[in-house]
């Protein structure tokens, strides 16, 4: 069974920093793209920050360039997206998702998709 499991989320005050995890079971996780979408209240899902397991490509939209890092653990089968410098326009659930053997950080392609984890950033 596919699995992918979200932590990590909480309440920060803005400027400060969360780490997400994202841990992956029951496929071939050097085959997956991981990519790391949220969903603020009333507004649609988008996508933060994906990356590729096969070569390691990185994408990150450019409201979190220099703020986001994404990286993943091969040996953990989990990728991380750490976020700094927090603003409350970050505030929404974020999801992590995985795509076999392509790379892009839209959702369409997505097929698998863990549960969400809320992060709250007060200013």
């Amino acid at each position: 069974e596919v699995q992918l499991v979200e932590s990590g989320g909480g309440l920060v005050q803005a400027g400060g920093s969360l780490r997400l995890s994202c841990a992956a079971s029951g496929f071939t996780f050097d085959d997956y793209a991981i990519g790391w979408f949220r969903q603020a209240p009333g507004k649609e899902r988008e996508g933060v920050s994906c990356i590729s397991n096969t070569d390691n490509t990185t994408y990150y939209a450019d409201s979190v360039k220099g703020r986001f890092t994404i990286s993943s653990d091969n040996a953990k089968n989990t990728v991380y997206l750490q976020m700094n410098s927090l603003k409350p326009e970050d505030t929404a659930v974020y999801y992590c998702a995985g795509m076999q053997l392509s790379f892009s950080c839209l959702l369409v392609g997505y097929d698998y998709w863990g549960q969400g984890t809320q992060v709250t950033v007060s200013s």
